[in-house]
């Protein structure tokens, strides 16, 4: 372990003995748009108390050093490149100012420059979590050691310049400007935020009664034509509404900027006063109600951790979920609270509860209380379980405690430990003070254990059955029973069950479909018997609630993988059904599931078959859909996607490009660079295509999608050149990195790059120690080999048992995926 990976006990020692009140950081970005000034001045005073005499360290990643003073006295500076260590200091309080030299980043980590090819232009922003503040300032990089930060940020004039408060002061020269920030409320490191840059920016308020919350919306000004900056906005106030009243504390954070940026690791990052979020959802074409949606979801989720997560932190990293769970909770709650978005918890149900029965049946899965002994560790818990289980098991928390119990007990828990740091115990000490119900019991079931059951039923007779669960826990949830009338299935009566043991007799009438957990109440793996499993075959697309064709949906997908229910029998469904869909949260989800079938579960001899009968059916599908549809865009993509892997229909992929499309369907930048790159991986354009559709699209998102197409040229010199330039090229940006590797992977050509699986596993564990944390997991993910055995990561894994924690984790979590390909793909009939 390398100084920089951080383990909860050192930190914890670290913060029983300093406190840490405030620091004024100073940031010099002048030099920004000069692309060979690789770094930036930053200038730290931390104001700090020692309960008792002794040594302590601050944590730094950068350039240079080049100055230590302590109570206004030069020091020796003792940096191993991670850590600054402080000499003997006396009990009592202290003044420390660090004088260093930052490095900009190209990874998303830290503070990231981005150089805009559209209008030459630069962009700064800062992403941190879990501990790239370090990166920028010399800090305690641990969420327990809260601050009041003052930022003062010298940069071009003319460019926007926003922290995490508004600005106090702007000092102008003829070509800089210096901005000071008002001081913060006491906030982790983790959640302090700077960006800078000519950013288009639109100004709006949030009012209730006499209070007033400025609010801005920015993105770069390239894309500023494509910003649908009112619906971010009504959004926004809606959240802010509705959480106002939930939890009864009032925003705050003063001001409440989001900012869309290039280049970014997340989704969105909840900085207080300046949330990030990806570009991705500035819609520079058509999108469908499912994207709209999902950025809601996102926004919301980002507003949430105003109180679940800023204003009270988790203490260490094991309770994440302290603010993941929640947020990702709240954002659908709110989402069908305040917003147009009623259906949020249909999408939930089929696309985020996916995510976590995938991850909770890894071997790596863990409690959604973690054990997290270090950073890297904390890196690799932003998962399906913290997120999307925990959410999921906060939903039949709600159903255990009920609403009005969930949300008291919120507002007890805000009120009482306001920009402070707290445990799980802190928050079930509330929900059980003001529901009576014993939260442990609830907690060690829910929150201490891992894995997922799977809930199936055993007729007895006619009039009464058994409800099995494979993993015992506590469940309430709800049995819809549906008739087949002619071809279409209809609710007959939805009845409440609670389980508690490995076997439950239920008084259950028969019929057509049995839908366990109808409503989605619970957490858990709903089988269909056989009856049931029929007549979903025969009238899915019937069933008139989106969220029974969800869980419907959901369970086909996940006994697919499992290997209970023949691929191409669930493929079958999806042909007869999905183009029936009209959800289009759903539609997407199907559509995806039914392309990784194919490519991981389809018995290989059958493969080729599948390929070209799914790019027919999207291909018939597109015609049929309805003009300006969703559910067209929806389809267009599928095709897109499917003819990378079958070229029977290279000449319609063709003419779509050439403008002879269905009508209504809007041929988008994004649509196009697919089309076109299903065309360069069939062998059907080259790099003269992808050059002129450059052309044509000359922007950053433009120039990421050629490299894509480039490296996906079925030629193996081509491939070998890719493979070579994701392992070498340093000055890859991690969007740049991504692209390459998708190309290399394209098509699903194994034989044009199986040549380089031994490579891999001799590489993974040098780049692991050399590239940061986010570029090596691209890697070690990205290009993981699809092979036909275990042999060889067995053998790596059985060599390098003293590899790092977190990539182990990474690579038996690669091998499980593979073995779960393998093991179905054999099973198949």
């Amino acid at each position: 372990m390398t100084s920089a990976n951080l383990t909860r006990q050192e930190t914890g020692a670290r913060s029983a003995n300093v406190s840490v009140h405030d620091i004024r950081v100073e940031l010099d970005l002048t030099g920004a748009p000069d692309p060979g000034s690789s770094g930036f001045p930053t200038t730290t005073r931390l104001a700090i108390e020692l309960a008792e005499a002794g040594t302590t360290w601050l944590d730094f990643l950068g350039e240079e050093v080049r100055g230590l003073r302590i109570d206004d006295a030069a020091c020796d500076v003792r940096w191993d490149g991670a850590r600054i260590a402080l000499p003997e200091l006396a009990a009592g309080s202290h003044t420390v100012v660090v004088d260093a030299v930052g490095a900009y980043s190209r990874s998303g980590e830290g503070l990231h420059r981005f150089r805009d090819p559209v209008d030459g232009e630069t962009y700064l922003y800062t992403q941190y979590e879990p501990a790239d503040s370090r990166r920028v300032m010399a800090c305690f990089e641990q969420p327990d050691m809260k601050a009041r930060y003052t930022f003062v940020v010298s940069a071009p004039r003319g460019w926007q310049v926003l922290s995490n408060q508004s600005a106090v002061s702007v000092a102008e020269t003829d070509d800089a400007q210096t901005v000071e920030f008002a001081p913060t409320l006491p906030i982790s490191s983790y959640i302090t935020s700077v960006a800078a840059g000519p950013y288009h920016r639109v100004n709006a308020e949030w009012r209730k009664g006499d209070r007033r919350v400025p609010l801005g919306v920015l993105c770069r000004a390239s894309l500023a034509a494509h910003l649908d900056a009112d619906e971010i906005i009504e959004i926004t106030r809606q959240g802010l509404d509705f959480y106002d009243d939930a939890f009864a504390y009032p925003y705050p954070w003063g001001k409440y900027d989001q900012v869309f940026v290039p280049e970014y690791n997340l989704g969105a990052m909840e900085n207080p006063g300046l949330v990030t979020f990806t570009e991705q959802y500035v819609f520079r074409g058509a999108a469908t109600r499912a994207q709209h949606q999902g950025r809601a979801n996102t926004i919301l989720h980002e507003m949430a951790h105003m109180w679940f997560g800023d204003l009270v932190t988790m203490r260490w990293w094991d309770d994440l979920w302290l603010k993941e769970s929640f947020a990702d909770y709240m954002g659908a709650h709110a989402s069908v609270a305040a917003t147009q978005f009623t259906d949020a918890w249909v999408s939930f149900a089929n696309r985020r509860k996916a995510w976590a029965y995938t991850q909770d049946q890894l071997p790596t899965t863990h409690p959604i209380v973690a054990d997290i002994p270090d950073l890297e560790a904390a890196k690799l818990n932003f998962d399906g379980i913290t997120y999307a289980k925990g959410a999921a098991v906060l939903k039949q928390l709600v159903a255990f405690v009920g609403e009005d119990a969930f949300f008291e007990g919120a507002r007890r828990y805000f009120a009482r430990h306001a920009f402070g740091n707290t445990t799980l115990d802190d928050l079930l000490a509330e929900l059980a003070e003001v529901s009576g119900r014993d939260m442990r019991a609830w907690s060690a079931a829910w929150l201490q254990t891992t894995g997922v059951s799977t809930l199936s039923l055993e007729r007895t007779d006619a009039a009464s059955a058994v409800l099995v669960q494979s993993e015992v826990r506590p469940h309430r949830l709800q049995v819809g029973l549906y008739d087949l009338e002619a071809t279409s299935l209809a609710l007959r009566e939805r009845i409440a069950v609670g389980l508690g043991e490995e076997r439950t007799a239920l008084a259950l009438a028969e019929a057509d479909l049995t839908l366990i957990n109808d409503a989605d109440l619970t957490y858990a793996k709903a089988r269909l018997d056989e009856r049931s499993l029929d007549a979903v075959e025969q009238a899915l697309s019937s069933l008139g609630d989106p969220l029974a064709r969800a869980l419907v949906w959901s369970s086909l997908w996940n006994a697919t993988r499992d290997g209970d229910l023949a691929a191409e029998r669930y493929l079958r469904i999806v042909h007869r059904h999905a183009p029936l869909e009209s959800d289009s949260a759903l539609l997407s989800g199907v559509l995806l599931n039914a392309s990784f079938a194919i490519e991981h579960f389809v018995a290989d001899g059958a493969r080729a078959a599948r390929r070209r009968e799914w790019l027919e059916t999207t291909a018939e599908a597109l015609i049929a859909a309805e003009a300006g549809s969703d559910g067209q865009l929806a389809w267009a993509r599928a095709f897109a996607a499917a003819a990378a892997f079958d070229d029977g229909r290279h000449q319609e992929v063709r003419a779509l490009l050439e403008g002879d499309a269905p009508v209504g369907l809007p041929m988008d930048p994004e649509l196009r660079w697919s089309l076109l790159t299903a065309l360069v991986a069939t062998g059907h354009a080259d790099a003269d295509d992808v050059a002129a559709e450059q052309r044509r699209d000359d922007t950053a998102s433009g120039r990421t999608a050629a490299i894509t197409a480039l490296a996906a040229r079925p030629v193996a010199d081509v491939r070998a050149q890719a493979w070579q330039s994701a392992w070498h090229d340093t000055a890859l940006s991690n969007d740049h990195l991504t692209a390459t590797i998708d190309g290399l992977r394209a098509g699903g050509r194994r034989d044009l790059i199986s040549g380089f699986d031994d490579e891999y596993f001799s590489r993974i564990r040098e780049a692991w120690a050399q590239r940061s944390i986010e570029i090596a997991r691209r890697l070690v993910l990205g290009l993981f080999p699809d092979a036909e055995s275990l042999d060889q990561v067995d053998a790596w894994l059985a060599e390098n048992a003293d590899a790092p924690g977190a990539l182990r984790r990474l690579v038996v979590e690669q091998r499980d995926h593979l073995a779960r390909s393998l093991r179905v793909r054999e099973a198949q009939p």
